[in-house]
């Protein structure tokens, strides 16, 4: 089906998750881009960009607004963002991005997870080398030259373009997602995106053969996703 295809499953398994995690998840990271600049998401392109995507996977109102109210009246909670990397069961590779108050507390619960499903937590290095860090954004009801005008007017230089029966997928490094989202915007600002996320995409898929390594691998994801300070997980499994 392709790698457009493969990037919206890994949008909607997020969104498939259960809604408190997703409004745990969405309330740090509104937060923390409200307390480490402006809480006026006009101002504050980072809060601005957080709260979208939120919206997008039906985040209340009022779980966006008490994150900022809780920054506003100056909390002193505090979350590092932390990433971590494994080897799963199989032939699998992971990379896990996490948010906590707790770094020694979520780096044994991560490693617990993958110890009691046959696999390791690595060092850090060891996997993200598998993986490309891209801005993606999936365009429905455009054409490809459309987009490709676009881009080369406002002269922003993307990765990759790819064409299905959804759309038009754009593929570019992540520190070009807000040239790329500004750019279409501008040019079209009634435009939805089906998909626009910074993501870890895997430079090679693999598949696990083994009804024991596949239970593992499914029980390795629902222990991680069952970690609160677990914001999302990324992986090379084709499913």
């Amino acid at each position: 089906m392709g790698r457009a295809f493969e990037v919206r499953k890994v949008a909607m398994a997020k969104t498939n998750a259960a809604k408190s995690k997703i409004y745990a998840k969405y309330g740090k990271e509104i937060y923390m881009a409200a307390k480490s600049g402006s809480p006026d998401p006009e101002t504050n392109q980072a809060l601005k960009r957080v709260i979208e995507k939120a919206k997008k996977e039906q985040v209340t109102a009022d779980v966006i607004k008490r994150a900022i109210d809780k920054a506003k009246g100056g909390s002193d909670e505090n979350y590092t963002s932390a990433r971590y990397e494994g080897f799963g069961p199989g032939n699998s590779l992971f990379i896990i991005e996490c948010l906590t108050d707790n770094v020694n507390r979520t780096i044994a619960e991560v490693r617990n997870c993958f110890t009691k499903t046959g696999g390791k937590l690595g060092i850090s290095g060891s996997v993200v080398h598998q993986f490309n860090h891209f801005s993606v954004f999936t365009l429905p009801e455009v054409t490809e030259d459309e987009i490709l005008e676009i881009l080369v007017m406002n002269d922003v230089d993307v990765s990759d373009i790819e064409t299905d029966e959804v759309g038009v997928t754009i593929y570019g490094t992540a520190d070009d997602y807000n040239a790329i989202r500004t750019a279409v915007l501008e040019a079209n600002p009634d435009i939805e995106f089906e998909t626009e996320e910074i993501m870890w995409l895997p430079i090679m898929e693999t598949t696990i053969d083994s009804d024991d390594q596949k239970e593992a691998f499914d029980k390795l994801m629902q222990m991680l996703d069952e970690i609160d300070d677990v914001q999302d997980v990324y992986h090379n499994v084709a499913l």
